[in-house]
């Protein structure tokens, strides 16, 4: 009888909302949830170093199963001691199972009962994926938690596809179960799918609870749906959930998806959302959205956002941030990724007090003003 090495521990539920305050334990430490998890897609999250993250209060990063078979090849990784050792992080990291890349990155795939064939999406060789070759890396490179080999079906997708695809999903999750060679050490979680049809959401939560995850994850969702289409989702896709254990809401970052996917129950996120933008010079601040490229900010010696303690904004401006942007000056990102980075970490932990003392509603309220997103035309991300 195996025990699962991850845990989820329910501190409080708000009052106002029904969001949940809890602790996921894992055999790298725990952390508070809800919780925003940078992403770290080839061992590194881009131009930020681990103590870096660190010192912004990040528990949980992410690293992507697919590129990282890729470069440096599992085996590499493995041989390091594992990914902990092998990229100096002693906090603890999920990996993804390379679905999501493998139906993304690649236009020549050919889906079967046993996985994937696909093209490398840099040289072009053909490779396999399935749910066992999945496990078999995510297992080599030792992450606390591991992610069920899915499909992710495109949006939108008709009925009868979506279907099949649930079903395929449910069949490689009993794989991934029997393939995982330790279920003492990594906690593997499964990924419900089912896109925006609540029968097909239903039966694939139905599926894959039986199988008794140690924690579920919610897939198909921030893949080009409207935001109200995603909360209907969640609306009727978290209370399928198991209340004992981790709800992850896969690939979403933007701040109001977060606030709204708590207060639907969610407890984890990820997206590469905020390194993304701020390598355009694009950031996220108590006030809304800011270009610091604009030629508006070239005599502003301000910081980036006046509300902000983040090592950025305690020490540059504006002025100089745009001009290193403008520049190509790799500091620039560095600055501007760690501003985003420690926006959304600490928007969370704002998330968790809000809901400790039970105003998360109130508190999003006052945020969606803030930030311009009750206005008709607000500018998201």
């Amino acid at each position: 009888m195996s025990t699962s090495p991850i845990r989820y521990e329910l501190i409080k539920t708000c009052k106002q909302t029904g969001a949940r305050l809890g602790k996921v334990h894992t055999p790298h430490g725990s952390f508070e949830t809800p919780v925003f998890m940078p992403v770290g897609t080839l061992a590194t999250v881009k131009t930020m170093s681990p103590e870096d993250l660190k010192q912004m209060g990040a528990g949980i990063i992410l690293s992507n199963t697919y590129h990282l078979w890729l470069r440096p090849g599992h085996e590499i990784v493995k041989e390091a001691g594992g990914l902990h050792k092998f990229m100096n992080w002693d906090r603890a990291i999920l990996t993804d199972s390379g679905g999501f890349q493998v139906f993304s990155l690649s236009d020549m795939r050919r889906i079967e009962e046993e996985g994937v064939h696909f093209r490398n999406h840099l040289n072009g060789d053909k490779l396999f994926l399935s749910p066992e070759k999945a496990m078999q890396i995510q297992n080599d490179l030792g992450s606390d938690i591991m992610m069920a080999f899915d499909e992710c079906p495109p949006y939108p997708a008709e009925y009868d596809y979506m279907k099949k695809s649930v079903e395929r999903t449910s069949r490689w999750a009993e794989r991934c179960l029997e393939a995982h060679n330790r279920p003492n050490e990594q906690g593997l979680f499964g990924i419900i799918q089912g896109g925006e049809y609540e029968e097909l959401r239903k039966q694939s939560a139905r599926d894959l609870v039986s199988l008794d995850f140690p924690g579920y994850a919610v897939g198909g969702l921030s893949v080009g749906e409207p935001k109200d289409v995603m909360n209907r989702v969640l609306d009727f896709t978290t209370p399928l959930m198991p209340a004992n254990k981790p709800r992850y809401l896969m690939g979403v970052g933007s701040p109001d998806s977060l606030i709204d996917g708590a207060i639907r129950g969610i407890d984890m996120f990820d997206c590469v959302l905020p390194t993304r933008i701020a390598r355009n010079g694009t950031l996220m601040t108590s006030e809304g959205r800011l270009v610091v490229k604009n030629a508006k900010f070239a005599k502003d010696f301000g910081p980036l956002d006046e509300n902000c303690d983040c090592y950025t904004c305690r020490n540059y401006s504006r002025a100089y941030i745009r001009h290193l942007i403008k520049c190509d000056e790799t500091f620039g990102l560095r600055l501007t990724s760690y501003h985003n980075l420690y926006f959304l970490v600490n928007l969370m932990e704002k998330v968790r007090e809000a809901i400790r003392e039970d105003r998360l509603g109130d508190f999003r309220d006052e945020f969606f003003e803030k930030y311009g997103f009750n206005k008709p035309n607000a500018k998201n991300f």
